[in-house]
């Protein structure tokens, strides 16, 4: 095991770096906030950080497939069945920097390997503090690894079912008295067939993948306490969605700079920029899926992601831990589609697109009184939308169909939360907290229209915020040394939640979209979506036995009026109502690893009017390793081990889209 942070002798002073930001304030247990350490994120089947955050029940993205073979369009981030779509609902932050695309909001998971990771932090219900803005169903915060986790020469090669490669790697080097990282990853594969075999017709092909990112980071001390951050990623994650043309493709390059000071004036100052791109295919597929044609073409959606954040600690004393700073956050992007096809011809070029920002001041504190802790915090963030248009033009005669320009808008929004933690004893810990929230619409709700096979969705340049309001109420139990139990209680209600609204049936030509032969929708705000629900989380050590569980029951429900009144009573789209996972591990110092983990997903409905059920689905994984010398392990992974049918989606027409069959992988291992 590495050193646990690198240091130098310097004039009497040991000067250490540790590449993570400040430490986590005394109150953040009150949130009831789940970690993720290490060996679990290093030890999993699938090798995808999206998987392992499946650990946490609740977390969900829209659809049960990950990013081998799911539109990265689906793959916003959610907890406590709030519902979604491609924009994450949940706050996703890497060494504390927003990992959202600015245009569309998915997150790019493929970019995000678990190696190069020393834990993950999910916090469940709305956030303040920086960034707060966008934490209406709560936060994920990533922290790369460091000296701690990466030095030294590491990595791994996998192959696996329907010839699929997975290679990795990582060197940590000491650079007098900083530390650098330099990591890179890439992973292909022929893919399966996302259609059952009694549905599937000549159309039908592997949803085949191949991705990869490159990730630097340099840590340079400023003195016996402070350390300047600097990371740059790149990536590019090309897949087929199982069908001739039902291409995508996401890419990025980001980069941030960040400055941690950790004297008796605690600082944590943050710049960042993400140029992002995508593009996507939807083919068009008759009823006998023998012949496919282009609907659209997505050739090209650039964004732009700019931001920032100052967080100062002032050395207030009695017990207080005050945090004080603003941040800021913009996003502008285009998108350019080819639309509206007649005999393999695009008759329409369709552009739209604005640009948005969130600036927002914060305060909390956290004051420790013995054995009780209260903690409470506030924002408030001038939020903006401009620019705004959607254009289309007839491709033949050079003439616009469609030119709209959106007004712009914008606003002030107050969000706030506060909790308390009271130690009854060393083993029992009793926990309550409240908590306002808001997101803002994402430039894709906004102006783009899409397309999902016969169906159709128009966006809504008028959506309001997204508003939470929540409270939940927990103990925490400790029976032992390395034992936990946590239950927790809550309730949400999220004003103005953005759906996917049945409008209409086609055939017919509606607005944005032209002709449409099957369900019309459009992206509206309903009155609100009210969870009520139940967590359960456990952990214990015993011995060389590690376990670790978790459950959720969570009664999701919308209430709307107006356009949307059919919705109301439903449970939001994609919501299950009871979701679970355990992971039991042997890791004996020296010696075999071994491993199994069971998920299990309740079921849900794919559309807004609950006429299309998806069943629940139970799947195991497994992993075992054994040490062929020192630092080098042969380890066989399985995913879904028992090929257990996971329902991600059914079309209109009844067509099943499906999640990972059963995958099996062995490989070397190099390094801890």
């Amino acid at each position: 095991m590495a050193a646990p942070a690198c240091a130098e002798e310097t004039g009497g002073e040991a000067i250490i770096v540790t590449g993570r930001g400040l430490d986590v304030s005394p109150g953040t247990p009150a949130y009831g906030s789940v970690v993720i350490d290490r060996d679990r994120l290093a030890f999993n089947a699938s090798g995808r950080i999206e998987d392992v955050l499946a650990d946490v029940a609740g977390f969900q993205q829209f659809r049960r497939v990950d990013s081998r073979a799911a539109n990265p369009t689906t793959q916003g981030a959610t907890l406590r069945a709030l519902g979604g779509n491609a924009a994450s609902r949940a706050l996703v932050l890497l060494d504390g920097v927003p990992q959202a695309d600015p245009f569309t909001g998915f997150i790019p998971w493929s970019a995000l390997p678990p190696g190069r990771l020393a834990s993950a932090r999910v916090t469940r219900g709305g956030g303040a503090g920086p960034f707060g803005a966008g934490a209406v169903a709560g936060t994920i915060e990533l922290a790369s690894g460091g000296p701690a986790e990466l030095s030294g020469v590491a990595g791994h090669l996998f192959y696996g079912s329907r010839d699929a490669t997975e290679v990795a790697g990582s060197l940590g080097q000491r650079v007098g008295a900083g530390f650098v990282t330099a990591s890179a990853s890439w992973d292909r594969g022929d893919g399966y067939i996302l259609i059952p075999k009694s549905q599937r017709g000549p159309i039908d092909v592997p949803a085949r993948y191949d991705a990869w990112s490159v990730a630097l980071r340099g840590i340079v001390p400023i003195g016996a306490e402070g350390e300047v951050q600097a990371s740059a990623l790149l990536f590019d994650d090309h897949r087929r969605r199982g069908l001739v043309g039902g291409e995508t493709r996401s890419r990025g390059a980001d980069a941030s700079l960040r400055y941690v000071g950790r004297g008796a004036w605690g600082l944590d100052i943050l710049a960042y920029v993400q140029e992002r791109g995508f593009e996507s295919g939807i083919v068009a597929v008759d009823d006998a899926r023998t012949v496919g044609s282009l609907a659209l073409d997505q050739f090209n959606t650039p964004s732009l992601g700019l931001g920032g954040k100052v967080e100062l600690r002032p050395p207030v004393g009695g017990g207080h831990v005050l945090r004080i700073g603003g941040d800021v956050r913009h996003a502008d992007g285009v998108t350019n589609e080819r639309s509206r096809y007649q005999a393999g011809n695009a008759t329409r070029l369709r552009r739209a697109g604005g640009e948005s920002r969130v600036a927002g001041l914060f305060v909390e504190d956290d004051w420790t009184l013995g054995r009780l802790v209260l903690t409470g915090g506030a924002r408030i963030d001038r939020w903006t939308i401009s620019g705004g248009f959607l254009n289309e033009i007839d491709l033949a005669a050079g003439a616009p169909t469609q030119a709209l320009a959106f007004p712009d808008r914008g606003g002030w929004q107050p969000s706030a939360r506060a909790g308390a933690l009271y130690r009854l004893d060393d083993s029992l810990t009793l926990r309550a907290a409240g908590y306002l929230g808001f997101r803002v619409p994402t430039l894709n709700e906004l102006y783009r229209p899409f397309r999902v096979g016969a169906e159709g969705t128009a966006a809504n340049a008028a959506l309001r915020l997204e508003k939470l309001k929540g409270v939940e109420g927990g103990i925490d139990f400790h029976p032992a040394p390395g034992a936990a139990i946590g239950l927790t209680a809550f309730w949400n209600r999220l004003d103005n939640a953005i759906a996917n609204v049945t409008l209409a049936e086609g055939p017919g030509v509606f607005p944005q979209l032209g002709f449409v032969a099957g369900a019309f929708r459009q992206r509206l705000n309903v009155d609100s979506i009210r969870v009520r629900g139940l967590e359960a989380t456990m952990r214990a050590v015993l011995g060389d036995f590690r376990l670790s569980a978790s459950a959720a029951l969570s009664d999701s429900r919308v209430a709307a009026s107006g356009p949307a009144a059919a919705l109301d009573g439903k449970r939001p789209a994609q919501s299950p109502k009871y979701a679970a996972g355990a992971t039991l591990a042997w890791a004996p110092a020296k010696g075999p690893f071994l491993s199994a983990s069971v998920h299990y997903g309740g079921a849900r409905f794919e559309d807004d009017l609950e006429t299309r059920r998806l069943p629940d689905a139970l799947t195991v994984d497994a992993v075992a390793s054994v040490s062929i010398r020192e630092g080098l392990r042969l380890t066989a992974r399985a995913e879904n081990l028992f090929d257990r049918l996971v329902v991600s989606g059914i079309s209109d027409d009844g067509i099943i889209d499906r999640g990972t069959p059963r995958t099996l992988w062995i490989g070397l291992v190099l390094g801890d």
